[in-house]
């Protein structure tokens, strides 16, 4: 009975995905005549539009394409179709918060590589509000896949024994390179400001905030026009709901200290600059609102006159007056003053995140170049990079570390191999899943996108 009950179900799948199949190729051919349905995953369909769509995003990206993109990417979405199908039955959903703070860093990315909102627009030939939402949809189906293989892989825990074992079991060529790895310390100067213009940038925001209150324009409207921070400023400022850790930490005193709506806040200053905030609303203990960031620009006299300072402490360090160590108490980087100028990586992508280990690619833009050309213990010239506020500092940088590129061993590198043994752990599990799953949701392909060598073959059933 079981058995003729599940082939019913079956049947009935296989007949509501091709009357999918057939209506959304009618709508399509209706919309878009070169539009197409071109693979169709349970109830999802997949677009010849989505494929060209991922194909020119990693174009654009300089993003490597391991076989023909038309057998990849279409068999890429497929797999995280049946992914995003399980995640609806297993009611997983996204972290929103996450989501849009993601997709405001890949803007602010964005821009600062285009050099501005319009020459993003220019290069994408789209709006950037359309490129937000299309990259929010990305990044939201992303984080549900990457919840639902966590679910599905459970949480792998091997033994010192089950490591040793793999790494005696595996051809000597077949272990995996470890990259270059370093420990920096940094010392930081910050330009000074001049007070006039601090007091410029204020007076501009109290004369936006009166604007504002005499209802000859809206809060949107001046964030729109003329906030700094380009990833919320195409959304009229709003930053969507968030925690107070999510916040930095003058920011939220004063976005939480708001109650009404029809007012804003007073001038508040945080690393990233000068702000106005208005509220949106307040939910618990998370809020919403927007903000209009103006920066002090820094002029090349102030970052001259950082230079000449940290130049005279390089010097002193070179004539052993005071080490590294001691001249890190003059460092403007409060995050590690108290450390002896020791940089922990804030990368959340890099395995190393949260340790002072680093791989040249996690460290900050302009920091590797410099980095790669020292010897341990060595100290670099001062030289000018962007700090996490992407203001323009001083910096000296010391090699405390190199662990060059070599070829994994167990006594180096266990939890490295620990790492890498998990990861194939995890994806022979995730391997299993796939092609049980295949065999029990409707899967359908048009002709002409089946002469592949996918990965995968269980995709075309017999």
């Amino acid at each position: 009975m079981l058995k003729n009950n599940f082939k019913s179900m079956r049947q009935k799948s296989i007949i509501t995905g091709i009357i999918l199949l057939c209506a959304t190729l009618s709508i399509v051919a209706q919309k878009n005549m070169i539009d197409e349905v071109i693979w169709v995953v349970g109830d999802e369909a997949i677009l010849r539009s989505d494929v060209e769509r991922e194909r020119l995003f990693m174009q654009q990206n300089n993003s490597r394409f391991d076989g023909d993109p038309y057998c990849v990417i279409p068999e890429r979405i497929a797999i995280n179709k049946l992914f995003l199908s399980q995640a609806k039955i297993d009611s997983i959903y996204a972290d929103e918060m996450q989501v849009i703070r993601q997709v405001d860093a890949w803007v602010n990315e964005l821009i600062g590589h285009a050099g501005s909102r319009e020459k993003v627009e220019e290069w994408y030939n789209k709006k950037l509000t359309q490129l937000k939402e299309e990259q929010k949809i990305m990044v939201r189906e992303q984080q549900i896949v990457n919840e639902m293989q966590k679910k599905i892989v459970g949480d792998i825990k091997l033994r010192p024994s089950d490591v040793t074992k793999y790494f005696n079991q595996i051809s000597k060529d077949s272990l995996p390179m470890i990259p270059t790895m370093v420990e920096v310390s940094i010392l930081m100067i910050e330009p000074l400001i001049p007070i006039e213009d601090i007091d410029a940038i204020k007076e501009r925001l109290r004369d936006f905030t009166e604007q504002i209150l005499s209802g000859s324009t809206t809060f949107t409207i001046m964030a729109i026009r003329y906030s700094e921070d380009k990833g919320t400023a195409g959304n009229g400022g709003e930053l969507g709901m968030m925690s107070k850790m999510q916040l930095a930490p003058e920011f939220a005193t004063a976005a939480f200290s708001l109650n009404d709506p029809n007012r804003v806040s007073n001038v508040i200053q945080t690393e990233y600059g000068f702000h106005i905030i208005q509220l949106i609303e307040k939910r618990g203990d998370r809020i919403n609102v927007r903000h209009i960031l103006l920066r002090p620009r820094v002029s090349e006299q102030a970052l001259d006159n950082a230079m000449v300072r940290l130049d005279s402490l390089w010097m002193d360090i070179d004539a052993g007056k005071l080490t590294f160590e001691e001249a890190t108490y003059f460092s403007s980087d409060k995050d590690t003053r108290n450390n002896e100028g020791l940089m922990l990586n804030q990368n959340m992508e890099s395995r190393n995140y949260g340790t002072s280990k680093f791989e040249m690619q996690d460290l900050p833009l302009g920091m590797g170049v410099v980095v790669e050309n020292l010897k341990v213990g060595e100290i670099s010239k001062p030289f000018v990079m962007k700090n996490n506020a992407q203001n323009d500092v001083v910096v000296l940088v010391k090699l405390k570390e190199r662990i060059d590129v070599h070829q994994a061993n167990i006594r180096d590198d266990f939890q490295e191999l620990k790492s890498y043994v998990e990861n194939i752990k995890r994806e022979e599990l995730l391997k299993e899943w796939i092609a049980s799953k295949q065999k029990s949701i409707f899967i359908q392909i048009k002709d002409n996108w089946c002469n592949c060598d996918f990965n995968y073959p269980g995709w075309i059933k017999e």
